[in-house]
């Protein structure tokens, strides 16, 4: 059996329903030996995370715990003092992993139309399978991606026994998150006092409140 890792980054800044339900739906899909999170330090095409990286990691656990997710928060982006790849960050979990792990990188459609502006993008393809979650109805061809982003998805588009018994290279989109939410749209909330609990997950809600996260 090939062991299988899920693995979701972001700066969840903070953590919401929409971070969780994209990984409920791909750990529920494939049933990975590991579901891996990683927390960005810096993150190249973000400038000024709004919260401590210690505050960042004890939401995921709330959120993930009430949510009965088991998870393995990886620290690695965080302790690095440069900004964050995720080409790198692959590698390293290749490394730690061993060529025979199948692992696969998770993201929102969203960050999808921006892939080819990652670093050394198409490498990532080497590393690990790419999941995508997105809204009932999400088309590949109508969804104006960059044109060599939407060759290489539709050309490695795999089956979700691929993604768990091989160790990269393919693709898959996944067409029913029912979800739409930003940790900026949270944010903006938060800032006006309004509560989120149609966001965020409550322990996480009262975490923000007792830590006075947000404010500004």
């Amino acid at each position: 059996m090939t062991f299988c890792v899920a693995v979701l980054g972001g700066s969840f800044d903070p953590v919401h329903d929409g971070h969780v339900a994209l990984a409920k739906l791909f750990y529920t899909a494939l049933q990975p030996d590991q579901l891996r999170l990683l927390p960005a330090g810096k993150p190249w095409q973000k400038h000024g995370l709004r919260t401590a990286a210690d505050d960042r990691v004890a939401m995921l656990e709330l959120a993930f715990r009430a949510a009965s997710l088991p998870i393995t928060i990886d620290r690695q982006e965080i302790e690095r003092s440069t900004p964050t790849y995720t080409v790198e960050t692959l590698r390293n979990l290749r490394a730690e992993l061993g060529p025979a792990a199948a692992i696969v990188f998770l993201m929102g459609a969203d960050q999808l139309l921006q892939l080819d502006t990652w670093r050394d993008w198409r490498d990532l393809f080497a590393l690990a399978h790419i999941g995508v979650a997105a809204r009932p109805g999400y088309a590949l061809a109508e969804a104006a991606l960059p044109p060599a982003v939407a060759q290489e998805f539709l050309l490695r588009q795999g089956s979700l026994d691929q993604l768990r018994s091989t160790p990269s290279g393919h693709t898959y989109l996944a067409q029913t998150l029912d979800v739409d939410i930003s940790a900026t749209q949270v944010r903006a909330a938060l800032q006006r006092g309004e509560l989120a609990n149609s966001l965020i997950s409550p322990v996480v809600l009262d975490y923000i409140q007792q830590h006075n996260l947000y404010k500004i």
